[in-house]
């Protein structure tokens, strides 16, 4: 088995050997013989001086932080990622290919404001940690020691998902040729610059309006007004929904917006009341392979995994929500020596080897609800071959209905919210009494629904016919469009 070094090591050891080398040029600088020096000298000699002791001290931070996020804008970072993410689409030499036909897709070439130029000021996407680094790779994050592994951010779905469309076998130029018309709006990380802070309204919905004056003015909109539209939303639906113009209302109004709701939204959770605009599609994990050789050596790797643990929570506390069980489930798996509990308060989950470490030493993995129904979390136990352990219906069953199977019961497990937060359930004693053979289904059904729930490497050309979570996307959607049209 492939050895994986975790991410925070390797930026530790980047970090270490600038520091050193700043280290021995200041040591250097420092046995020089002395010269006279003015006023001016003086100055300049503090400023630098000072320079070089903050960079330093910077270098031996948290291995969480590395120079390239700390100084974005002294780096080549901004110029790589935009230059990655510039549309290079692969179109059919001819709009007549047979394989095509019903399949045909055309991608709306968007004013750079709904796209590129948010990722200009990548710093600005997320208020709690920089997303320069998760931008690179075309959106998969930094490459990790591991081929096909990256250190995957679970808001760049956008990305990813463009940069898969500019692979796809039947774009066309054609537009009155096309099934569906793709529109690469990047609707998460616009609003995801605006959810922290007193942000006025009208700053929050310039991209929605603005969106909307464009799309309309498109002889593509005039046809069926939008019903043959899609577009991505890499964040969950409640960041979308704003009711009210007040100031204190949460994110912008983009999935009321009566021009938006004739599209079909992809997302990463939607709103269990809402079957016209939106479809859950899945969240984006860490392993990103090419070709299905990538795949079948990762489902036999977690094959041959023999579990330690009944169970494991990969996650943190909610002290100040009282609807959260997640403190009842961390009580339990401490007290049980057949749990494995990953606190995600020290920054270890921001690290792809210990996230699938702790999993694929579990049989079950526990799927509690996060700040909303869904949780990434789920798509990397899955990724591990771990089992998930579901508590509310709308984390899964009610969401991803054409990635995941019908027979919930084949693949997961579903333990009522409610009793656990009432002291009611024992995780370990529900858990332990599903029998070996049972268990074992389970995990291998698990195991077979990795290839539809990763998102192939935009960077490299995927392998035909590999129908990873992007092209069940692409397939449903078209699907989608094509019975709204009939009925409209």
């Amino acid at each position: 088995m492939t050895i994986l070094i975790p991410f925070s090591i390797q930026t530790s050891l980047n970090s270490l050997s600038l520091s050193l080398k700043l280290l021995k040029s200041w040591r250097r600088l420092s046995m020089e013989k002395p010269k006279p020096i003015n006023v001016s000298s003086k100055i300049w000699f503090a400023c630098s001086t000072f320079f070089f002791i903050w960079v330093l001290l910077l270098c031996s931070l948290s291995s969480k932080t590395s120079l390239i996020t700390l100084f974005p804008s002294f780096s080549n970072l901004k110029s790589i990622f935009i230059e990655e993410n510039r549309v290079d689409q692969q179109f059919k030499e001819t709009d007549h290919d047979e394989s095509c036909s019903g399949r045909y897709i055309y991608v709306h070439n968007l004013p750079a404001q709904f796209n590129i130029d948010i990722l200009k000021n990548c710093t600005a996407l997320n208020k709690w940690f920089d997303m320069c680094e998760p931008l690179l790779n075309m959106g998969l994050g930094k490459e990790t020691s591991k081929q096909g592994w990256y250190a995957t951010n679970q808001f760049t779905l956008e990305i990813i998902f463009q940069n898969r469309m500019n692979q796809y076998d039947c774009l066309t130029r054609n537009s009155s040729l096309a099934t569906a018309i793709y529109v690469p709006y990047y609707a998460g990380l616009d609003v995801g610059r605006y959810l922290f802070g007193k942000i006025d309204v009208s700053v929050r919905d310039k991209n929605v309006v603005d969106l909307v004056n464009w799309l309309t003015k498109q002889p593509e909109w005039k046809r069926v007004y939008g019903i043959d539209h899609f577009f991505i939303g890499g964040r969950v639906t409640w960041d979308f929904r704003r009711q009210s113009d007040e100031q204190s209302g949460w994110g912008n109004k983009l999935f009321i917006t009566p021009e938006i709701r004739n599209m079909t939204a992809l997302i990463i959770e939607k709103n269990p009341l809402d079957n016209k605009l939106e479809v859950a599609i899945p969240y984006p994990s860490y392993f990103h392979p090419s070709n299905s050789n990538e795949i079948i050596n990762w489902q036999n790797e977690v094959r041959n995994v023999n579990p330690e643990f009944l169970f494991s929570f990969v996650g943190s506390p909610r002290p100040n929500d009282n609807t959260s069980i997640r403190d009842e489930l961390i009580n339990q798996c401490l007290n049980s020596i057949h749990c494995r509990l990953l606190d995600c308060n020290d920054f270890k989950c921001d690290d792809p080897f210990f996230v699938i470490q702790a999993f694929s030493k579990s049989k079950f993995c526990l799927q509690p609800s996060g700040d909303s129904y869904t949780r990434r979390s789920t798509f990397d136990a899955i990724l591990s071959g771990c089992v998930p352990v579901f508590f509310h219906p709308m984390s899964a069953y009610g969401q991803y209905v054409w990635h995941l199977p019908k027979n919930h019961s084949s693949y997961s497990v579903l333990i009522n919210e409610t009793e656990v937060k009432e002291g009611k359930v024992n995780i370990e004693e529900v858990l332990g009494k599903i029998p070996e053979i049972e268990v074992m289904a389970m995990r291998e059904e698990v195991v077979k629904l990795i290839p539809k729930l990763v998102y192939a490497n935009p960077m490299k050309m995927p392998e035909k016919g590999l129908e990873d979570a992007f092209e069940i996307a692409v397939k449903g959607v078209l699907e989608r469009i094509k019975e709204r049209k009939e009925n409209n």
